[in-house]
């Protein structure tokens, strides 16, 4: 597989007429940010085809990673980004498919040649889990760096800060700012908006409807939000206890689950109030076309159902590419 350049046409589902796709080098140049979602499926789940919910920004010569989800570094590997560079990462929150790739964040890097510390950022909780993560982890150290390849101790550090709202990072032009949502019992959950050079991107993290993002979101250029079941979708109505069609979750499991996420429509009335220049969905797992008309019951503006590999060029246009085979 490899990244070609293709013209992303009315199947910017509806409404992105202004995004086209033009061939580039994977970074991001001086004025520009770029987006690359590493993987956009939702939830602890497995796909062949999706990997888990990670995205990185790239701003000058920042290399941002937000969430950790599974084989990430495979898709960095994927869109052309040497995970060795990616030492800057920020949590959402703590759920397991957000941050299950760490383990491989901390060592694999470190032994192809990282010389730095990782630092990863999060809500409280972050700290105590990246050092059980590097006790874990404390018998493969060990061997690489004092036994076998000698390989410098710097690169397997570790610095990890527990976060508030308000903003978290700034360095070479880049702002990030960290905002509180409401991702239900799982507290504190952040968004986070990235600002450079008068360019910006707003990722939600797993939320229900928040006021709180669309205060953030002020302005942005482009707002990558997570896009859930549909609370209403008649397969959730009957005894609570039974299993779904096809599943082994019961309807109460999925309802639980449905009411801690932002469904079709509740995320086209949160875009009709941030009005982005387009918005983008990820973490998710229902049918695009689908849910695409639950969104347009609130929104008309451009938006785009995210794919593992898809990057995002913002600047005075906002260029979409897709990953597509071999010709």
């Amino acid at each position: 597989m490899r990244i070609i350049a293709i013209v992303v046409s009315a199947a910017v589902l509806a409404g992105a007429s202004s995004v086209v796709a033009q061939g580039s080098p994977l970074r991001a140049d001086e004025q520009n940010m770029r987006v690359v979602l590493l993987g956009t499926q939702g939830g602890p789940t497995f796909n062949a085809q999706r990997l888990g919910i990670s995205t990185l920004v790239l701003a000058g010569s920042e290399r941002l990673l937000f969430d950790a989800g599974r084989g990430a570094t495979t898709g960095m590997v994927r869109s052309g980004v040497n995970p060795v560079d990616v030492t800057k990462v920020f949590l959402t929150h703590l759920h397991s498919d957000h941050v299950i790739s760490l383990p491989e964040l901390i060592v694999l890097p470190w032994a192809q040649g990282r010389i730095v510390a990782l630092s990863v950022w999060g809500p409280s909780g972050t700290r105590s889990m990246m050092q059980k993560f590097q006790e874990a982890l404390a018998f493969d150290i060990h061997v690489r760096r004092d036994v076998d390849e000698k390989i410098p101790a710097e690169g397997v550090q570790v610095v990890s800060t527990d976060i508030t709202e308000g903003v978290v990072y700034v360095s070479g032009g880049v702002t990030v700012t960290a905002f509180l949502v409401d991702h239900g019992p799982v507290e504190p959950a952040f968004g986070y908006r990235v600002d450079y050079r008068g360019h910006s991107v707003v990722l939600s993290g797993d939320t229900k409807p928040s006021d709180n993002l669309v205060k953030f979101a002020a302005g942005v250029d482009v707002l990558i939000h997570e896009i859930g079941r549909f609370k209403q979708d008649p397969l959730l109505s009957g005894p609570p206890d039974d299993l779904l069609p096809n599943s082994r979750q019961t309807r109460r499991q999925a309802m639980t689950i449905a009411m801690h996420h932002s469904d079709g429509v509740e995320v086209g009335a949160v875009l009709a109030r941030v009005r982005p220049r387009l918005a983008v969905f990820s973490h998710y797992n229902a049918d695009p076309q689908s849910t695409l008309l639950l969104v347009r019951r609130q929104y008309a503006g451009p938006v785009e159902f995210g794919e593992d590999a898809m990057t995002i060029d913002i600047g005075a246009t906002i260029d979409v590419r897709r990953r597509v085979a071999n010709p």
